[in-house]
Parts: C-alpha cells; sequence; structure tokens
C-alpha cells in the first residue's frame, strides 16, 4: 500500500526502503558499522559459507573460513533468506555480543560461538598506482559517503609518497550519496570558486563554494565517468568540469540533480523524498535528462585492458 501511495507521487526518487534495506544503506554512508568482521558467501547447495576477515572479532572468536552459518540469535538461516536479512541479524551496536551458530567440516558438529561485535571500516573507495605507468595514482570511489573527503585524501598521500605525480578519479558506477560529502570532496581539488547551487520548495537559493584552496588542488587530475555516475558524484565531476580542473574522461553521465530528506520511521523502514534541486552555474543548469558530458569519449570494456584509463593516463603523461 505505502508503494502504492508512493508510485502516486510520480517521481522516481521518492521511494519507501524497507527496514533491513534501509540499515544495509545508513552503514554504508556513515563509512562504518558494528559488527565482527565476516563476509558470507552461498554455496551451491544453498549454505551460507562463511570468511572471516584477518584479525577481524570473528576470526579472533575462532570463526574459521568454510564455517556453515545455521543461526543468528536463534533465527535459523535457510536458503530462501535473502543475505541482506542475514547481514542486518549479524551487524548491531559496538560492544554487544551476537551469538552464531554454524557447522563446521568434515564432522558438521553444531557449534555456537559468541561474538563481541566491534566497530569495522567500510571504505568507500580503494586506491593503487597504474601497474603500467607508477607514476599515476588511481583512486575508485564507490560511494560519497561521510568518510570519502577523508579517505581521498589519505589514498592521495599514499600514492605520492609511492611517487605518483597525477591521479586518476574513477567516478564510473558511483551512484552517489551524500550531497555534503560530495561538496567537500570537491573542495579537495579546487582553489576557489562555486560548487553548485540548491534550491528547497519556497526557500533561497543556497550556494556552496570553495573557502579555501583545497590539499589537493595542484595535482594533475583526470576523472572518469560513465552512465552510471549520478547524484553527489555528478557533483564532483561537473564542479571540476566547470573550473576546466579536469578532463571527463568515459560516457555521458546518469543526469540526477535533485535531493532527498530521509525520514527513519518507527519500524526502521525510512521514506525518502525529493525535497530539492542543484545545478552547476553556467554550465548545467539542467541535468536530468541530459547528464554531464564527457571532454573525451570512450567506451568501457568488459574484459582486457581498461580503455578508459589507458586514455586518462595518456593524457596526463602527456601534459607533464
Amino acid at each position: 500500500m505505502i508503494k502504492g501511495m508512493i508510485q502516486a507521487y510520480d517521481d522516481p526518487y521518492t521511494i519507501f526502503v524497507e527496514p533491513v534495506q534501509h540499515e544495509l544503506e545508513s552503514e554504508n554512508l556513515q563509512g562504518s558499522f558494528g559488527g565482527i568482521g565476516v563476509k558470507p558467501a552461498r554455496n551451491q547447495s544453498g549454505e551460507l559459507i562463511l570468511f572471516p576477515f584477518p584479525g577481524s572479532p570473528a576470526s579472533r572468536a575462532g570463526i574459521q573460513e568454510g564455517d556453515i552459518l545455521i543461526a543468528v540469535e536463534g533465527l535459523e538461516i535457510t536458503p530462501s533468506i535473502d543475505i541482506d536479512t542475514i547481514l542486518a541479524s549479524i551487524r548491531g551496536p559496538k560492544g554487544e555480543k551476537v551469538v552464531l551458530e554454524i557447522l563446521r567440516p568434515p564432522d558438521r558438529n553444531p557449534k555456537k560461538i559468541s561474538i563481541t561485535r566491534e566497530t569495522i571500516p567500510l571504505p568507500s573507495i580503494i586506491w593503487y598506482l597504474d601497474p603500467d605507468k607508477p607514476l599515476v595514482g588511481i583512486i575508485q570511489v564507490n560511494i560519497i559517503a561521510a568518510s570519502t573527503p577523508g579517505e581521498i585524501l589519505n589514498a592521495a598521500s599514499d600514492l605520492q609518497m609511492r611517487d605518483a605525480t597525477c591521479i586518476i578519479l574513477d567516478l564510473r558506477d558511483n551512484g552517489g550519496g551524500l550531497v555534503s560529502s560530495g561538496i567537500d570532496t570537491a573542495r579537495l581539488f579546487l582553489k576557489n570558486g562555486v560548487i553548485i547551487q540548491q534550491q528547497f520548495l519556497h526557500q533561497n537559493i543556497e550556494t556552496y563554494q570553495v573557502e579555501e584552496p583545497g590539499l589537493l588542488a595542484e595535482i594533475p587530475l583526470a576523472i572518469l565517468v560513465n552512465h552510471g555516475t549520478a547524484s553527489a558524484a555528478e557533483i564532483i565531476a561537473g564542479a571540476l568540469k566547470a573550473h576546466h580542473r579536469a578532463a571527463l574522461i568515459g560516457m555521458p553521465t546518469f543526469g540526477k540533480d535533485t535531493i532527498q530528506l530521509v525520514y527513519d520511521l518507527e519500524d526502521g523502514s525510512s521514506l525518502h523524498i525529493t525535497a530539492a534541486h542543484w545545478w552547476i552555474p553556467d554550465l548545467y543548469p539542467h541535468l536530468a535528462g541530459n547528464g554531464l558530458q564527457p571532454d573525451v569519449r570512450v567506451e568501457g570494456a568488459s574484459s582486457g585492458p581498461d580503455p578508459v584509463i589507458s586514455m586518462a593516463v595518456k593524457i596526463l603523461l602527456s601534459s607533464q
């Protein structure tokens, strides 16, 4: 009934999110969660196999790779239960215990293990040196979370210490996240100027700009985008393009220029309601339906060397 009412609103970004999905989404945006540090995956028989992270609470408590999870806090694990529900059951407040019941091959005798949850970081980025051109550092941003600006600073510092002289910021298939973190990420790479303007219904226009030169404002930069680049990721790409800070390489972006307010409901679900519109002055006043257009259009490949990264490396190194 709720979903039907929302559909009548006729806005693709006004949505209702079930409790389990809302909990996981919130943790992704916060950049950490209370958990035990274990990855679950189903085998061909539908059993849930556990893979503990090295040094994690799960590993220290005795969980071993290949253990079969059969229950969490009394919740029986069956092939019909989706992994999101299981993850939500395992996660919880830091410092509290969670009891897992497992079977361990080959004897498969049931065993209960109590594990105290700790804060588990959930990085929003990965970074590495280009294997062929190690002067180029690549930072792949998967989601725009609260921790993303700080993570990018740390990654750039590490890459520069390893002799990288330029950076590729890979925003492909990044569906966005927190608008404020997108703005703060753009600030890292700019010396001055307006990033975006936004307006809520019947409210004055708000302008977000750079207050002081960013710590990464001087390093040569290229940005990778595609149709999966949306929302807060488009804020970063669009602001840097508008200020001629970096070339956009890849394919046109998605084109999402609205902001949603998130209302947490009593049962743990949430309601996301479109409440504002943002734009990049003098560049893309109407991003929806158009997206950001790349300066250099290159299609990705499903296998083999990545032609988009190759083009970005070529452009960056030719300018040095």
